[in-house]
């Protein structure tokens, strides 16, 4: 966005794949600028442990420097796997072309708990990367857009120098800057330019010196014109009269190397010989009338067809082949016995079709008369089970068996012979009335010797001494042609075609098909040959034509294409491609590297249809969105597309250190088009519509911002389409003999053209790729301005077509908004197109000549400049066939930097002292936190037709952008919404300003002050622009402020995958000041939401559970130490009963009722010792008690005992324990309907007590629900209120994991001397250590919770066998109210096995966690209860009132719907019991894959979330849940968890 010197700066083209190795591309089609000195870089990013990444390598043809490029020649690079880095392979683009790519690797195995064998090695498809070429003339560059060219049958140009000379000056002089020349070779009999009689050989008619006369012209088109070479190059067939194919029949497709065509040439034959005989047979010789045709048509069976027997060629010989059958059976010679047995009882029809499939022979091909045959052997077995073996006495009764079985196989054949027959018969029907009969037929009169009853589909080379040393057969040659609709992959000459039999082949018969076979080896001489003319061509011409590209066999241009390139690498190839498919005109584009494909604007039977013409090729809608970002790999190493951004994090400041990359988005890009206003093969304006358009139709071509052109005998008006083939005359033009200046004049509209070509060449050199349309009536308007500078130009045409007459109403006044105008011209175009004009024309018997006309200056064209508009309106006088064209700017885009420049400089300065408290408010802020920020006054911003905006922040207005970015959606709302006001730039600015004034946020008035100045830069611009410039700014702003998040959080966050920013940028999101929810009392300090907007503020926001469920993750993994410290210290200040609150509410009212936060904290408590440096130093810091220590009085915050007490972490960690050890019995403070109206009575009283036997820690009852999944039944209609949907009471899982897990840590720490306690005392006053309480629940936690998928093996376990509904599964509970609810598979047994995986058995564990990997997992989260459970309902719709005990008011919260913070401990513990049974770097490898595949609907939905985040839980198979919080903290803190054990796994 950034203007930056090319010596200060990298430029880089962005180029994801995805994990199956496809471009991430939008379309798929990748088209790259011109090579540049230095080199920009292709960067191929592929994720570090993505599925190509398996013994993975990318290998591309694209060559290095100095290097010649070989198609077959890819370089490797191999990807070494690393699981959080995005890998980037940079690729220098050193030369233009058509460049090829694909991956090897070792497919993923499925996962599995046992070995699994290793898939076989595979590759990926072939994916295609396009690059421009670089064209100059004159050391001016000219993009592909910008060519204007001219185009010639070379023929006519008349006598090089002389003629030729002159008729180019005439053409530089119009300011074309390329020509086209038809084949400049030898041409054959028929004189036609694409029959080429010599591929090496210029015509010497035109080029008497031969090659030095076109080295000698180009170097003088170049030097004094200005103009580059361009010509057709015709692969595809040779004149039938070429003498080296007499030496070389082999060439073509004869009967020797394609015998496939016997039976096409036998019909040629009889077909040719009917018509000669059409007398004889008493037929009319000469067609006038349908009755006529149908005469001949119905005498084409009896004398012809049924003299060639073509069937022959169709069916298997009956008395042959049964007889052989016969013999072999007599001889007892048999095959497939086998398979034959019991034929005797065998229908008909049986045997028939066991002959078709094991005896027939040649049933693929097309060789000759019966050479369909019965494999006799295989037939004899047959016999041999029918009748037995061989016996005279049954020889005729078995061959009369025979002959009725080979009669009923050759039934399917008869029939098809009989379509194809129909097939002959029509397209002869068809062809013959077109020559003869039809209006727009040639009408070749009377059939004879020199006008055939039908075009021979053959050459048939002259007996010489030359050809009679090859095979008779081989001298005759299939000529060339097309087949209407045909399939462009199809070789329609080939073994698998039977085109040229069925006659669907429209035949040029002066050309010879050429066969080019599988590759050289096939036809050497030919591909030598082919070679060596395309190399001269290339060493001659700047560019292509490829004449009947989509004729052309792929391979075959692929490999001449690259031989061209070997000698011109910057060739510009253009080509005429019928495919009548997109997607396969995409296949030709990409594999042969096309420039452009040809467009013709004469096909355009309307006005309106050369409206749509224009806007196919017209560029982008002005005012389209900017997607490329400018980023500095010095600050931060570049990483994958994070939440819709760059690659590389921008670093928007104009002054940019030499490291500074301007990284590319590749684009979205359709096949670019050469937009021709006439090409050799149309009819001129003066036949299809009105002469006049001849101006109009080539000043909207011109204004396309794509290559355009034009052909000789269009600017002088040539009265109607040149015959390439018959046209004896040379051509004429003024502007050959004159001076041509801009404006009025006599003889074409060479003059105008002039000025038409210069301003499409100048817009096209310079980068004016935003254009608008508007058609109106017969009318149409285009302006097309640069998409920075905002400089343009502006035309009106007046089209001209039949029955337009002097016109028919005005063009309504055009308003250009904010736009400033000038007129450059306007001119009106006269033809005198009578009868006695036009033959005045025609009898000239030299020269071809244009109608007499004249361009006349128009005045009177209204140019009104208001202050923040000009109007322009067109006269009176403004007939059909005028334009005029006018120059415009936009004042309010001007700006001293460039206004782009400009609005998106000094962004990261502007940022730059922003804390990540400032961020949280500066990028997110839910609608109830901007409410209750703001008391109520302001909210997220609405806008009309999309709604409200996420967040109030800038990642609102990003999410709602990106997309709209991306593709370009200048319909969406939010453009509509800004065109219509700034109101959202008030917004934004004044919202930054109000809070930079609060105490805290005063860093926010640098932001604010540099949106203010962009804002203000953009107010006054064109509200049409207003969208462009907006995005800009928010894109700058937004990706500046990501940027600084970025370096304020941890160096495994600004080097990781951008997956992983994403993730991490959700502590952002999650943790700010709020003034209704504190972590304290009495001051506001910033706190973490649970979720949002759903648990955002007052005492929704801070929940105890998910705030040390995701602390780990969104604090410590991403080095936000002080905030881990902080909600420690805040949750110990209010510890009470052994606990901490789920509900923190400022620690006003914190409410006691989760038995499983407290060990989720001490869990935290830990990671912090281990993760953070010195952090074992938080065991002595000390904390004000909110209430007494080992006391369960309560008492309000403001109660003189309220945080009259210390303690320090160490002290409140053990007494914790303590509390658990000795037992809990306390009654809820405030029980009762106050504090919980769902809750039954019994639910508020809270038991908790360790089993002294096993160590396990068991509490609750089954009125409430202690843990996370914690629904409490809400219907009196269904009868649950008050009945937990899950009270899981008892042990659960996770809490005797957590638990094993802090006795572990505590035990190590006391036996270091770092914690002064060794252990607790019991409820019965017995001291046990940490050590034996951990080794108790070390000994008894398989017996306990494990279900072994032997029933066999059940005594040796605790398990009730008739309850069990799943083997091999830890169970979720142990020793619940409800004895079936322990045996339940949910997704709780992995957070035991990752925080103490020492009580897993490693083989178990891998089996259990295969379990939940097929029946829980999902594509994000993990489903909560296994759907084969009787209780399991997977949809939650909260708001449901039904009769349904199970759902009613989302009582099933956590009874089947997916929830995705379990997904992060379910993979954690699944690599890390992978890993270890894993050997070497392969293996491991594949364990982190298995990880990476499983996370990939979690990719997607954070990078395609508003809220930029993952949500609470989806429905079944990620189905959309709508009452799940959009954005939840420990979704994205469990997942960062993942990422920072695979580092330290990765270490090991």
């Amino acid at each position: 966005m950034t203007s930056i010197s090319p010596s200060t700066s990298q430029e880089v083209y962005y180029l994801p794949l995805n994990d199956a190795g496809h471009p991430d591309v939008p379309g798929g089609y990748i088209y790259l600028p011109p090579p540049t000195t230095p080199a920009y870089l292709v960067r191929f990013a592929i994720e570090g442990t993505s599925s190509i990444c398996r013994e993975g390598s990318l290998w591309v043809n694209i060559p290095k420097q100095d290097q010649k490029f070989n198609r077959h020649s890819f370089n490797e690079y191999k990807l070494k796997p690393d699981f959080n880095q995005t890998l980037h392979i940079d690729i220098p683009i050193h030369c233009a072309g058509a460049f090829a790519f694909y991956t090897t690797y070792t497919p993923l195995p499925a996962f599995s708990s046992t070995k699994a064998a290793s898939p076989t090695p595979t590759k990926t498809e072939t994916f295609y990367l396009d690059v421009e070429p670089r064209l100059t003339v004159n050391g001016t560059v000219l993009p592909i857009d910008s060519l204007s060219i001219f185009s010639v049958i070379s023929k006519l140009m008349g006598q090089y120098p002389k003629d030729w000379e002159r008729h180019l000056r005439g053409i530089g002089q119009r300011e074309y800057n390329m020509v086209h020349f038809t084949p400049l070779m030898q041409r054959g009999s028929s004189n036609s330019p694409y029959s080429i009689y010599d591929q090496l050989t210029f015509d010497p008619a035109c080029f008497p010196n031969g090659e030095d006369d076109v080295a000698t012209m180009i170097k003088s088109m170049e030097k004094n014109h200005g103009l580059l070479g361009l010509t057709d190059v015709v692969l595809n067939h040779t004149a039938s009269n070429s003498k080296w194919l007499e030496a070389h029949p082999e060439a073509g497709y004869n009967i020797e190397t394609a015998p496939w065509h016997e039976a096409a040439l036998e019909l040629d034959n009889a077909l040719l010989q009917y018509g000669t005989d059409l007398a004889k047979y008493g037929l009319p010789t000469e067609l006038k009338t349908s009755n006529d045709l149908q005469r001949v048509m119905d005498g084409m069976k009896p004398y012809c067809l049924d003299l060639v027997n073509i069937w022959e060629f169709y069916v298997v010989k009956v008395s042959r082949d049964a007889q052989a059958a016969v013999d072999a059976w007599m001889t007892g010679i048999t095959k497939a016995d086998s398979h034959v047995d019991g034929a005797k009882d065998w229908p008909l029809s049986r045997k028939v079709e066991f002959l078709r499939t094991n005896a027939l022979l040649g049933a693929n091909e097309f060789a000759g008369r019966f050479h369909k045959k019965i494999d006799s052997n295989v037939a004899a077995a047959l016999l041999t089970s029918v009748f037995g073996h061989g016996d005279k006495g049954q020889q005729q009764t078995a061959l009369d068996a025979t002959t009725e079985w080979l009669k009923a196989l050759n039934v399917p054949f008869y029939q098809e012979y009989d379509a194809d027959v129909a097939v002959i018969k029509q397209q002869v029907q068809d062809r013959v009335r077109y020559l003869r009969l039809d209006e727009d037929g040639p009408k070749l009169g009377p059939i004879n010797k020199q006008n055939a009853f039908i075009e021979s589909y053959f050459t048939r080379l002259p007996l010489n001494e030359t050809t009679k040393k090859h095979n008779p057969k081989a001298l005759f040659l299939v000529n060339n042609g097309w087949v209407w609709a045909a399939d462009a992959m199809r070789d329609n000459a080939g073994s698998s075609s039977r085109a040229y039999l069925r006659r669907e082949v429209i035949v040029w018969g002066d050309c010879v098909k050429l066969r080019y076979g599988k590759g050289p080896d096939d036809n050497p001489y030919l591909w030598d040959f082919m070679t060596r003319y395309t190399r001269l061509m290339a060493k001659y011409f700047a560019g292509f034509r490829i004449d009947n590209c989509h004729s052309t066999p792929l391979h075959v241009a692929e490999y001449l294409l690259d031989q061209a390139r070997n000698v011109r690498p910057d060739l510009a190839v253009f080509a005429e491609l019928f495919t009548g498919d997109e997607k396969m005109d995409y296949v030709f584009v990409k594999r042969l590297g096309l420039s452009a494909l040809i467009r013709e604007a004469m096909q355009a039977w309307s006005t309106q249809e050369v409206s749509r013409l224009v806007h196919m090729h017209g560029g982008r809608p002005i005012g389209s969105f900017e997607i490329d970002t400018i980023s500095s790999s010095k600050k931060l190493k570049p990483s994958a597309a994070v939440n819709g951004i760059n690659d590389s994090l921008a670093a928007l400041d104009g002054s940019l250190a030499e490291s500074t990359e301007i990284v590319h988005n590749i684009r979205q890009s359709p096949v670019h088009a050469l937009f021709m206003d006439c090409t050799h093969d149309n009819e001129v304006p003066a036949q299809k519509r009105d002469a006049r358009d001849t101006l109009p139709n080539a000043a909207l071509v011109n204004m396309c911002a794509c290559a355009t052109g034009s052909v000789m005998g269009y600017d002088e008006i040539y009265p109607k389409l040149i015959n390439l083939v018959s046209e004896p005359r040379l051509y004429h033009s003024s502007f050959s003999d004159h001076e041509v200046k801009v404006g009025a004049g006599r003889g074409g509209i060479g003059r105008i053209k002039k000025l038409l070509n210069q301003i499409h060449t100048f817009m096209g050199r310079n980068g004016y790729d935003e254009t608008f349309i508007h058609h109106e009536g017969e009318y149409i308007t285009v302006h097309r301005m640069h998409p920075k500078t905002r400089k343009g130009y502006f035309t009106v045409a007046h089209t001209a077509f039949p029955g337009y007459g002097e016109g028919h109403g005005q063009l309504t006044p055009v308003h250009l908004s904010g736009t400033m105008a000038k007129l450059i011209g306007s001119w009106k175009l006269v033809v005198n197109v009578s009868d006695s004009a036009k033959q005045a024309i025609l009898d000239d018997k030299s020269f071809l000549r244009g109608l007499p006309s004249s361009v006349s200056d128009i005045s009177g064209v209204g140019l009104e400049v208001k202050a923040d508009e000009t109007v322009i309106k067109m006269p009176t006088d403004f007939p059909p066939g005028s334009i005029a064209i006018f120059e415009t700017w936009i004042p309010g885009a001007e700006h001293a930097d460039g206004l782009d420049g400009y609005i998106t400089s000094g962004a990261t300065e502007a940022f730059s002292d922003s804390s990540l408290i400032d961020l949280n408010f500066i990028l997110y802020r839910s609608e109830p936190e901007e409410r209750d920020a703001s008391g109520g006054k302001d909210g997220a911003y609405a806008i009309a037709g999309h709604g409200t905006l996420v967040y109030a922040g800038l990642q609102g207005w990003w999410s709602c952008l990106r997309d709209v970015i991306r593709y370009n959606q200048l319909g969406h709302a939010i453009c509509n919404h800004l065109r219509e006001g700034t109101w959202a730039m008030d917004y934004m600015v004044g919202r930054l300003e109000r809070m930079s004034k609060q105490e805290g946020y005063t860093s926010l008035s640098k932001p604010a002050a540099w949106l203010q100045s962009r804002f203000d830069a953009i107010r006054n611009i064109p509200s049409f622009l207003r969208p462009r410039y907006f995005a800009l700014v928010v894109q700058a702003a937004y990706e500046a402020a990501w940027a600084r998040g970025m370096q304020l959080l941890s160096d495994d966050v600004q080097n990781g995958q951008g997956f992983v920013q994403s993730l991490a940028m959700v502590s952002v999101q999650m943790t700010g000041y709020m003034p209704s929810a504190s972590l304290v009392p009495f001051k506001s300090v910033p706190s973490m939401a649970a979720g949002l907007p759903h648990f955002s503020s007052s005492w929704a926001r801070c929940w105890g559970r998910d705030i040390f469920i995701s602390l780990r993750g969104l604090y410590l993994a991403t080095g936000r130490y002080s905030d881990a410290h902080s909600h420690i210290m805040a949750f110990a200040s209010v510890l009470k009963h052994g606990m901490i609150p789920n509900l923190l509410s400022d620690g006003k009212l914190p409410r006691y009722n989760s038995r499983d936060s407290i060990w989720f904290f001490l869990q935290c408590i830990q990671d912090y010792t281990k993760m953070v440096p010195s952090g074992l130093k938080i065991l002595q810091d000390t904390v004000d008690r909110r209430f007494l220590p080992y006391d369960d009085t309560y008492f309000e915050f403001d109660d003189p005992r309220a945080y009259s007490k210390k303690s320090t972490i160490e002290e409140i960690i053990q007494e914790t324990l303590q509390r658990h050890a000795s037992g809990l019995s306390f009654r809820e403070a405030n029980a009762g309907p106050n504090l919980d109206m769902q809750m039954k009575d019994e639910g508020f009283n809270i038991e908790i007590h360790v089993d002294w036997n096993t160590g396990i820690i068991f509490g609750g009852n089954q009125s409430n629900c202690g843990t996370w999944m914690d629904k409490m039944g809400e219907s009196d209609r269904a009868g649950s209120r008050g009945v937990p949907g899950t009270p899981r009471d008892g042990a659960p899982v996770e809490i005797t994991g957590l638990l094993a897990s802090t006795l572990t840590w505590l035990a190590d720490l006391h036996e270091q001397g770092q914690y002064q306690f060794g252990g607790v005392t019991t409820n019965s006053g017995d001291e046990i250590t940490f050590k034996a309480w951990v080794t108790k629940l070390q000994d008894n936690f398989e017996r306990c919770y494990y279900v072994p998928p032997d029933p066999s093996d059940d005594g040796s376990y605790d398990v009730n066998t008739a309850i069990v509904n799943r083997r091999g599964i830890y169970k979720d509970l142990y020793r619940s109210g409800k004895e079936y609810e322990d045996y339940q598979l949910r997704p709780n047994f992995p957070i035991a096995m990752t925080v103490a995986p020492q009580l897993f058995t490693p083989e178990k564990a891998l089996g259990a966690l295969a379990m939940a990997d097929k029946y829980l997992r999902g594509p994000t989260g993990m489903a909560t209860l296994d759907p084969s459970d009787l209780n399991y309902r997977p949809y939650y719709i909260n708001s449901e009132d039904s009769n349904d005990f199970g759902t009613s008011k989302g009582r099933n919260y956590h009874q089947g719907p997916e929830w995705i913070w379990p997904t992060g401990f379910f993979l954690r513990a699944l690599l890390k019991f992978d890993l270890e049974r894993k050997c070497g770097k392969a293996e491991r490898t594949e364990a982190f894959q298995q990880i990476t595949r499983r996370l990939e609907g979690c990719k997607v939905a954070i990078r395609e979330s508003a809220w930029a985040g993952l949500a609470e839980l989806t429905q079944k198979n990620g189905e959309f849940c709508g009452d799940s919080s959009p954005t939840q903290c420990w979704s994205a803190g469990c997942l960062m968890d993942l990422f920072y054990d695979a580092k330290e796994f990765a270490k090991e």
